[in-house]
């Protein structure tokens, strides 16, 4: 796989941003694999995704950061970039149910998706030998519901000893402290078994029922402290009728659930998110 360089802007929408960007680049020698961009004609924002090919620059990414800042500092961007050839650290968060943990660990190790899997992290014994299985390192972690605080200090000190530079949680049925939430903002992902923002909080197949939707979805999206309720990534819907009963609807949602997690992930590790807010502009 060519290795990149992956430039993501968000800024005031003004003429020849695209420009200024796409000429520096090519100065450079720069080789631009793909570019897309969003202006936002209600924000009046512009947001842009360039992916470079590194070896057709003459220099590494701290040289370019050194000289893209006056350009960047010139049309007020906010901006980062980063290295396709180092692979985000995802630590993976789990309950009991295996559905979304089988299928990211089947296409990492299918090289799917690209990234490291340091430690998988539950609150349960279920998984472990499906885990230790991979070859990964499986830590229980077991939460006390009258002294929850222990359980998130363990979890805090395990992501800084793998240096985790995201945390999925793979139908972890626990809530995040706000302070894990603040640590890794727009770095922690969870897929919620609902299409947000319809029926939050627990059961929502079960709400759904009671409801008699014709559609029930999942929803991949970052963890903040208000609960359910982070900037979204992906979503997707199957449909169902009055003659499913909850217990359908469960097994119907998985297969949207793991789905929609994985492309919301894929987002994430391939650099096509900027967070607005509370919400995203995907630029795929």
């Amino acid at each position: 796989m060519t290795r990149t360089y992956r430039l993501l802007i968000s800024c005031p929408d003004a003429s020849g941003i695209v420009a200024a960007v796409s000429q520096f680049i090519a100065r450079e020698g720069g080789w631009i694999l793909e570019a897309n961009h969003h202006s936002d004609p209600v924000t009046g924002r512009f947001y842009m995704r360039n992916e470079i090919r590194a070896d057709s620059l003459p220099f590494g990414l701290e040289e370019f950061c050194t000289r893209f800042q006056s350009i960047a500092d010139e049309l007020k961007l906010d901006w980062r970039i980063n290295d396709s050839g180092q692979p985000h650290r995802v630590a993976l968060l789990a309950s009991k149910q295996a559905h979304c943990l089988s299928d990211l660990l089947y296409r990492w190790r299918s090289g799917d998706l690209s990234m490291d899997i340091p430690c998988v992290i539950s609150n349960h014994e279920d998984l472990r030998s499906f885990v230790e299985w991979h070859g990964i390192p499986f830590h229980y972690v077991p939460v006390d519901r009258d002294n929850k605080a222990v359980a998130y200090q363990r979890m805090k000190e395990l992501l800084a000893e793998y240096t985790v530079d995201t945390v999925v949680l793979a139908r972890y049925m626990q809530i995040i402290p706000p302070e894990l939430c603040d640590l890794y903002e727009n770095r922690l992902i969870n897929i919620h078994h609902s299409f947000l923002p319809s029926f939050v909080g627990a059961k929502p197949y079960h709400q759904a029922y009671d409801r008699g939707v014709k559609l029930v979805g999942a929803t991949c999206h970052y963890v903040t402290e208000e609960l359910d309720a982070g900037p979204i990534i992906e979503q997707d819907v199957i449909r169902v009728g009055h003659n499913h009963l909850p217990e359908d609807m469960v097994r119907l949602g998985k297969d949207v659930e793991k789905t929609v997690l994985a492309h919301g992930l894929r987002y994430h590790l391939e650099d096509r998110v900027i967070v607005d807010g509370r919400k995203t502009i995907i630029l795929d």
